[in-house]
């Protein structure tokens, strides 16, 4: 969760978070906009679930 995604996408290639620090060929496939932090990190939640993830699989595709 961000409000500058370039600098975040920059900060996860150069390293500085653990979990995609070994991950060099990041890309963005999905984005969605919040007006609000809690708008923003109730989703980010829900697309951290089961059924976040069954509603990105269909979104996304194969």
């Amino acid at each position: 969760m961000t409000n500058n995604l370039q600098r975040r996408i920059s900060e996860h290639r150069r390293g500085h978070t653990q979990t995609t620090s070994r991950m060099h060929q990041l890309e963005i496939v999905y984005k969605e906009e919040h007006n609000t932090f809690e708008e923003a990190r109730k989703r980010e939640l829900y697309l951290k679930t089961g059924a976040g993830r069954k509603f990105l699989k269909k979104v996304l595709g194969p």
